[in-house]
């Protein structure tokens, strides 16, 4: 898999993010406080029907809804309230506050990571949670609060989770950013008992390194102090046996045997010594992805575009790069054969830096990976 052999092409692009309103009042305040100055698109999602969607975190005052559903109006993509806005009603515990990263499974259900803080404000009880939702019958499944003692209601920062439907477990990567220092770490989900279990606190695999600093395009992330964020990317392998993570503001990807973390009684001290530090990608990584292969992706943020690391050989490679790259946030697959993954100019967006009139400030790309190449979640 080389380089030159991965086309790509645009499959939406915005100057900047916009909104179906159900009424007239709601599309003039958004366009009036411009408030779509801090709409970010994150995690970007297709369903086996081929319906898209996307997923807006609440890092700033005004967003809409958190969780939609692309739909084309004149040409043009729009962003409508899913499953619809009582679902995303702030302040609700039962509704969705702010999700970044989701994953829609094999069994055509979203699982939603609610981040629960609002505006970065710290979490109250209820709002940090998972929420499963069938996209076929439109239903809540179930809802799954993560209490304070598991991720820290001041503290954290859920980014991702991986779903795992033949062993019943769901894995969380916690960036923990609210904290100095960080309290990145993962989390783990038993399906079957419905218990949650914490572990790798403050690990050297889920925490930032110290003194990172990093460039896109040339251009520092942050002017007067380096991004600090733990474990962000996540990604589980196809055959199940081995979860993969890397904190954004680091180089290493890490691993360990999913074994270990199914059994709750294993104790800490030997999931640590467990854990495998894989070497250095060349680049800093927001999201992971893993196909039914076996192999892992890794956006790449210093290197603007998507990378492959192979598990046979322990080898990283470039497979993606652009210049319009610039921040390559998470991916998906549409089980058709391509990946799809977006740049959102996270640095540059919340620092109103971008140039407004841009048609292509947001883009969301189609890599084409070759047939049969699904997601990790349709190995068998």
């Amino acid at each position: 898999m080389s380089k030159e052999s991965i086309p790509y092409e645009v499959l939406f692009h915005w100057s900047h993010l916009d909104w179906l309103f159900s009424n007239n009042a709601m599309k003039e305040e958004f366009e009036k406080n411009q408030y779509w100055k801090g709409a970010m698109p994150a995690g970007f999602k297709v369903d086996q029907k081929g319906t898209y969607y996307l997923s807006v975190p609440r890092w700033a005052h005004g967003i809409p809804a958190t969780v939609n559903k692309i739909v084309m109006v004149n040409g043009k993509p729009l962003l409508e309230p899913y499953p619809n806005e009582a679902m995303n009603e702030i302040g609700n515990p039962d509704a969705l506050q702010s999700v970044l990263g989701w994953e829609i499974d094999e069994l055509g259900r979203a699982w939603f990571l609610d981040q629960g803080h609002v505006e970065d404000k710290p979490c109250t009880p209820g709002m940090q949670k998972i929420v499963c939702w069938d996209l076929g019958t439109n239903q809540l499944v179930d809802i799954i609060p993560i209490p304070d003692e598991i991720a820290s209601f001041k503290a954290s920062f859920l980014n991702d989770l991986m779903i795992d439907n033949i062993n019943g477990f769901v894995y969380i990567a916690d960036s923990g950013i609210y904290t100095d220092p960080l309290q990145g770490g993962l989390i783990i989900y038993n399906m079957k008992t419905r218990e949650l279990r914490r572990v790798l606190h403050q690990h050297v695999s889920t925490q930032d390194v110290p003194g990172y600093w990093f460039k896109i395009a040339g251009k520092s992330i942050w002017p007067d102090k380096p991004m600090r964020t733990g474990a962000d990317g996540i990604a589980l392998s196809a055959d199940r046996s081995k979860l993969y993570w890397c904190a954004l503001t680091a180089r290493h990807l890490y691993c360990v045997d999913t074994a270990l973390l199914r059994d709750f009684s294993t104790p800490e001290k030997e999931i640590e010594e467990a854990v495998v530090d894989l070497g250095n990608k060349g680049t800093n990584t927001d999201g992971l992805g893993a196909d039914n292969q076996g192999l892992i992706y890794y956006t790449m943020l210093e290197g603007q575009g998507i990378g492959v690391f192979n598990p046979a050989d322990k080898s990283f490679k470039p497979i993606i790069t652009d210049e319009r790259m610039i921040w390559v946030d998470g991916m998906t697959f549409d089980n058709q054969g391509n990946l799809i993954f977006n740049n959102n100019r996270l640095h540059e967006l919340f620092r109103d830096q971008l140039e407004w009139d841009n048609p292509y400030n947001l883009i969301v790309w189609k890599a084409r990976l070759g047939e049969g190449i699904k997601s990790y979640l349709y190995a068998r």
